[in-house]
């Protein structure tokens, strides 16, 4: 469910991959561990909520929900010279850890992939600090590029985009997402979500050859997403 705008100006004299690249080299991905960590990330959260329009104010000024303790979640923080800039949390569904925020929506569809043996991400609650995306309008390739670099270190089948219908345009233009579903009701949000899915086997070598900045290596991958939560029981690519 993306909160942030997600359309990337031109600069003059400078292409999209060269800017990425750059900002790349301000970025640390950190996962959320410690109490501090994953409470920063809850009050930026509720902050690009609220100013969407898609939750109603609260007394704690953080937005949380039980799919973030889930045994198959990751939540990451982008930080841009040591401030964090944006987030977003991805859930790996397998038959052994069949938890998916999508399937609060879309069960009819994903139930059935997932208990054909599919591996399934989903990322969620992309979110970006206001000022953080004017001043850094790469900051979405930044952060959905940690979904591409799990869909490879956990030989993904399918990327899911649960987004708005405005934002389906970023997704199928940059990834080739398809629409599987228009926009439903999601619980806790005002807007509703549709669901977009993409073959990962399929788009695995396109995606990198025009756009490089989705490059990475398994060492990356494995600071990443090394740590499997509860033992999930899910196989990296080597």
């Amino acid at each position: 469910m993306a909160l942030v705008s997600v359309s990337a100006p031109v600069m003059p004299g400078r292409n999209l991959t060269d800017r990425v690249l750059a900002l790349l080299e301000r970025v640390d991905y950190r996962r959320a561990e410690t109490t501090e960590e994953r409470e920063a990330i809850f009050r930026l959260r509720y902050n690009a909520y609220l100013h969407e329009g898609a939750i109603p104010p609260n007394a704690s000024e953080r937005f949380a929900d039980p799919l973030d303790d889930a045994s198959n979640a990751w939540i990451f923080g982008v930080h841009v010279d040591g401030e964090l800039a944006s987030s977003i949390r991805l859930h790996v569904a397998s038959r052994q850890f069949p938890d998916l925020p999508a399937l609060n929506v879309f069960s009819d569809l994903l139930s059935p992939e997932i208990g054909a043996g599919k591996t399934i991400i989903d990322p969620t609650r992309f979110v970006a600090d206001r000022s953080a995306s004017r001043r850094f309008p790469e900051l979405c390739y930044v952060t959905t590029r940690l979904a591409w670099l799990a869909s490879e270190f956990f030989h993904t089948s399918l990327l899911l985009a649960t987004v708005r219908a405005e934002h389906q345009a970023f997704y199928r233009r940059v990834f080739g997402h398809r629409l599987i579903c228009d926009p439903r009701h999601y619980p806790s949000l005002a807007k509703p979500i549709s669901l977009m899915a993409l073959d990962y086997a399929q788009a695995r070598e396109r995606v990198p050859q025009r756009y490089p900045f989705f490059r990475s290596t398994f060492f990356e991958r494995r600071m990443l997403f090394g740590r499997a939560p509860a033992a999930v029981a899910l196989r990296s690519a080597a």
